[in-house]
């Protein structure tokens, strides 16, 4: 007998919900497409002309298969949407406790960092049955990061991040691949994700980990003169970004124009890169324009340092802006006392 299955097998807590709703799909899809091949086999051999002088009826109206070929398709199709729209939002809503990790593609191969600091080439470690969330990039062209066990997938875009989420339910490796043309090389951009038991997974993290992502991002933080403005003051000639994650705040000016009062912006990752990368792209209410910031393009900050230093703004609490010397007291998240 062989092994020959339709689907890989579900691996994660979203699997089943993605592989019912394919299969809802594909079998009303079979059954309409049958029903028309039906229809037309009957109507061509009930309806043939069976003498070379017969004149077929003429007929005018159906009302009840007009009202059914209107409703049923409808039926169906708002059955589909409210279903796609239950599975969508599952998908991209990640849990408030998942785990970060940082995947950069390349050509051609993945780069994953994990919040401790440690760095792999095309493998992701994750715990079994904790949600685990990826904030994805490219360094070049347009990537996919897809794992087919885990019924996830998102497009890695140069000068943007995406993200996925996922808990696995099944330990052991799986595979991972680029599902979107990107070279020569793209048939080998592949790689594997590990799913190891909880003991197992902290055992990995402490053989393995190096300087964490926010410690590291501290660092940078005050090696690139961050502190100059940012200073976390009142005197401070930028805006102040201790607990700013995830916040709504105003902007005055938007690629260099006005913006209509009340106009805010959701301070997410998405946000943290293009302020970092182009600072005059969205400038906060109340601080002078044009941007007094310089840019850091990829010749002064890679990808992977534009990780840590958004890893180490997310983790700021309130009185932990560093001053311009590097003593200072750590962010809460790296397990130091909260700054006074």
């Amino acid at each position: 007998m062989w092994d020959f299955p339709i689907f890989p097998k579900q691996a994660s807590t979203v699997a089943s919900s993605v592989d019912n709703l394919t299969l809802f799909i594909l079998s009303y899809n079979v059954l309409i497409t049958a029903g028309v091949f039906v229809c037309l086999i009957f109507c061509a051999v009930y309806f043939r002309q069976r003498h070379k002088d017969e004149v077929g009826e003429q007929t005018h109206g159906g009302l009840l298969l007009e009202i059914s070929w209107a409703v049923i398709p409808t039926i169906i199709c708002l059955v589909t949407f409210w279903w796609g729209v239950k599975v969508y939002a599952e998908l991209v809503v990640p849990p408030a406790d998942a785990t970060d990790v940082y995947v950069v593609g390349r050509q051609w191969m993945w780069k994953t960092q994990y919040p401790t600091g440690h760095k792999e080439i095309n493998t992701l470690h994750v715990p079994l049955g904790k949600p685990v969330k990826l904030t994805i990039t490219s360094e070049d062209v347009l990537h996919s990061f897809w794992i087919p066990a885990f019924r996830v997938k998102a497009d890695a875009v140069p000068g943007r991040y995406t993200t996925l989420w996922f808990e696995a339910t099944v330990p052991g490796e799986h595979r991972l691949f680029c599902t979107e043309y990107c070279g020569t090389e793209h048939s080998r951009m592949i790689g594997k994700v590990v799913v190891h038991d909880e003991a197992d997974y902290q055992k990995w993290l402490t053989e393995e980990a190096e300087f964490g992502d926010a410690l590291q991002g501290r660092k940078l933080f005050t090696k690139l003169q961050c502190v100059t403005c940012h200073a976390g003051e009142s005197q401070a000639k930028a805006p102040i970004l201790e607990e700013l994650y995830m916040k709504r705040v105003p902007i005055g000016f938007d690629k260099g124009s006005p913006t209509a009062p009340g106009t805010s912006v959701l301070v997410d990752e998405n946000y943290l890169r293009e302020s970092i990368r182009y600072p005059s792209a969205k400038i906060v209410a109340g601080w002078q324009h044009p941007s007094i910031m310089p840019a850091y393009d990829e010749s002064l900050v890679s990808e992977d340092d534009l990780f840590q230093v958004i890893a180490y703004i997310k983790s700021l609490r309130r009185g932990q802006t560093p001053p311009r010397i590097e003593a200072t007291t750590q962010p809460r998240a790296l397990g130091a006392p909260q700054g006074k």
